[in-house]
């Protein structure tokens, strides 16, 4: 197989279009991968786990799924974060989804320093120890298979074991910086 460079002048595909010269590409920097993220929506799940030493939790907005045979998913966590030690340590975790009106109970497991499974969090554990939000509409127990470095976080990579929908419910998203949903026509 070979590479050969792509020259737009020299290509014979009829309808291909070229980016315009007057839009301007910069180099990616903190602030400008911050700015793009923010505009992309995404969903806002709480992943929970125990490795012995207490609950922890934290939100995550980049839950992505890897594989349907087996079920996979994947999402990454600040090596910095206060939830890491324990993720790190833990064979299984819980992947909370929240519904549109829960930007408050997203709100406290985004901030550091506080006891996040205080009241008015209301949790309890699985049959199999993990803890879960009681007012996740739904949650997924997932077992955690890979946990690979890369630059600042970790991704880890869980298999799901077992499902629970408590309720239907519209989803939380986060986009420009802020909660939000979908509006469905009625």
């Amino acid at each position: 197989m070979s590479v050969h460079a792509f020259n737009p002048a020299r290509t014979s595909r009829p309808g291909l279009t070229v980016v315009p010269d007057h839009v301007e590409e910069r180099a990616v920097d903190a602030d400008i991968f911050r700015t793009v993220f923010r505009r992309h929506a995404a969903g806002v799940v709480v992943i929970t786990a125990d490795a012995g030493h207490g609950p922890v939790g934290f939100t995550a907005t980049s839950l992505v799924s890897v594989s349907l045979l087996p079920p996979l998913v994947s999402f990454s966590i600040a090596t910095t974060a206060s939830s890491w030690p324990t993720v790190h340590r833990a064979d299984s975790l819980v992947i909370n989804f929240l519904a549109a009106d829960q930007h408050a109970i997203a709100g406290v497991f985004a901030t550091s320093g506080v006891d996040r499974f205080a009241e008015p969090t209301r949790w309890s554990r699985l049959r199999t120890g993990e803890p879960a939000l009681d007012d996740a509409p739904s949650y997924l127990r997932a077992l955690v298979e890979h946990r690979f470095a890369v630059a600042d976080h970790h991704i880890v990579v869980a298999r799901l074991a077992t499902h629970a929908e408590r309720r239907e419910h519209e989803p939380l998203l986060y986009h420009d910086g802020r909660y939000a949903t979908t509006h469905r026509p009625a």
